[in-house]
């Protein structure tokens, strides 16, 4: 499975839909966005990508009440901390923001993912800390916004600079 990740778009939904449509482009099949999303525009455009949608809230995200019901009315799965994604035989994908640092080391504990994507450090990351692989996409808000493709069939990450 393809799953586009990004993260801390801090309500910049312009280039929001521009990494959406880079990574429906590449074959994304669905989206996690790891916090900060920052904006119901941003929820909107998440929405209107016509792909299974995930947010979890990130440490600057204010409102969430509202924001949980603007995502149930645009078809995007909101949580606060913690979302996990199925990939069948391939185990399955946590998702946080990564600002609470005791949850994203309860994520990392025992092997139990195969997959923990985060966000908040604003740093792309890929790495493996025993049979887990840590991905950050990046931010899309920064001065060099980037976004990341997962193969989960292949385990690649692609990392992408959106202009």
């Amino acid at each position: 499975m393809k799953i586009g990740i990004i993260s801390d778009s801090h309500g910049k939904a312009g280039r929001l839909r521009k990494a959406l449509a880079a990574l429906a482009e590449r074959g994304a099949e669905a989206i996690v966005h790891c916090g900060d999303v920052g904006s119901r525009d941003c929820i909107a455009a998440l929405g209107e990508a016509d792909l299974p949608a995930h947010v979890v809230a990130g440490n600057m995200d204010r409102h969430l009440r509202r924001l949980a019901a603007e995502a149930r009315e645009a078809g995007v799965h909101f949580e606060e901390d913690t979302i996990v994604i199925p990939l069948g035989k391939k185990g399955s994908l946590a998702l946080t923001h990564g600002d609470r640092a005791e949850t994203l080391e309860q994520l990392l504990v025992g092997g139990r993912f195969a997959y923990v994507c985060h966000g908040h450090t604003h740093e792309r990351r890929d790495e493996r800390i025993g049979s887990t692989r840590v991905i950050n996409p990046g931010a899309l808000s920064g001065q060099s916004p980037t976004a990341a493709l997962l193969d989960s069939d292949c385990d690649t990450v692609e990392f992408l600079r959106i202009g």
